[in-house]
């Protein structure tokens, strides 16, 4: 079957989806489109247009169309191996998928399904599924030899087989604890000395935690990250580095971004009342229900060293942000500045930036990420009005 995920609302989910389809977030061990990879062999993204050069579609004659926000399982793998043709599965008034040759929700007949269904509802479900999701992504994953375990100079907490420590990976004089989650270390990766990690807990390819972290429970590292200081709860989704001292909680953190030494974040107000967080959709900061939220970060952004980033905050692509004070709870993409005032973040010094940061990780700055991003620039204009 020919599987296309689909991207209903991807305004919901800015400043995340301005540069990726949704089923590129990172929930758990694995992204979206990986988890669904597990299942079918041709997995696509149907997005917005001005994203298809990099992320194309694939279409074919029978295609299993799936909203893009819905997390697979063996359970609702078997109904939706048994839509035929025209025919749509539904949760309540939810359109969970459907099977046709093109993009059309008419003349579909539809079924009602009365499983439990886990969708990502908001930009916030991103760390607070992520706990759960890592548990349930450790069970598709293959565990082989674990030897690095009885090394003496790493201490384990829990059961060893709730750990897979891949064998390329390196490890010294490291505290693992999976009390109360699992603990997945990727190939390549470099734990440094006297680091402790508690468990759910997932690290990819090539990522590194630097000397005497503390990473807590719910915490996602994409590949090829840095990470140091203490980390609670947050997602990284690759390419990002937070390699000193300070603290992010509850948090998403996009591809690309850089955190300066003792960057901080609050995650919760002093009045412990629930966060508002910006939302593109509404135009205006809506009650999370959350009593601990951190700040969502969009792609290449960055931050100074002793930025202060303020409860709830969401801060857009392309951001340089710097300088004494909290900052505001909304910053813009493209903007360049901090609590004293902000400017524009000028195309060009966002692009020569890029270039060279992309090409210290062996990647390059294309022209299809160039048109993106000045796609992008043009797009968030609006919102700079400082």
């Amino acid at each position: 079957m020919n599987v296309i995920l689909f991207d209903k609302n991807p305004k919901k989910f800015y400043p995340l989806s301005l540069t990726r389809p949704i089923s590129e977030f990172r929930i758990g061990i694995f992204t979206i489109k990986q988890k669904w990879s597990q299942y079918y062999n041709n997995v696509s993204c149907y997005c917005e247009q001005y994203l298809n050069n990099i992320y194309p579609k694939l279409i074919a004659k029978n295609n299993l169309w799936i909203d893009s926000t819905i997390i697979p399982n063996n359970n609702l793998i078997v109904e939706l191996n048994s839509l035929k043709n025209g025919e749509a599965l539904y949760k309540d008034d939810i359109l969970i998928a459907f099977v046709s040759e093109k993009f059309k929700l008419e003349k579909l007949y539809k079924r009602k399904t009365s499983l439990k269904i886990t969708r990502v509802n908001s930009l916030t479900d991103i760390f607070t599924i992520n706990s759960s999701e890592i548990c349930n992504d450790f069970k598709l994953i293959e565990k082989k030899d674990n030897s690095l375990l009885d090394r003496k100079s790493i201490k384990v907490f829990g059961d060893k087989t709730n750990i897979y420590i891949h064998p390329n990976a390196k490890l010294k004089n490291a505290t693992l604890n999976s009390e109360n989650g699992p603990i997945f270390i990727d190939e390549d990766c470099d734990i440094m000395e006297n680091v402790s990690i508690r468990g759910p807990f997932s690290i990819n390819k090539s990522s590194v935690v630097k000397m005497g972290a503390k990473i807590y429970e719910g915490c996602s590292i994409g590949p090829f990250c840095k990470i140091g200081g203490e980390v609670n709860n947050s997602v990284f989704f690759g390419y990002s580095s937070k390699s000193h001292d300070g603290f992010i909680g509850n948090s998403v953190i996009g591809e690309w971004c850089n955190l300066g030494a003792d960057t901080n974040n609050s995650n919760l107000k002093n009045n412990y009342s629930n966060v508002k967080l910006w939302n593109y959709e509404f135009q205006s900061f809506i009650d999370t229900g959350l009593q601990f939220c951190g700040m969502i970060m969009g792609d290449h952004s960055k931050t100074g060293i002793n930025t202060m980033i303020n409860t709830g905050s969401v801060i857009g692509v392309g951001v340089n942000l710097f300088g004494p004070g909290f900052t505001r709870n909304f910053i813009p993409s493209f903007s360049w500045g901090g609590s004293n005032g902000f400017t524009e973040h000028k195309f060009n010094m966002f692009k020569e930036t890029s270039i060279r940061v992309m090409k210290r990780r062996n990647k390059c700055f294309d022209e299809n990420q160039s048109n993106l991003y000045e796609t992008l620039f043009d797009m968030t204009k609006r919102y700079r009005n400082y």
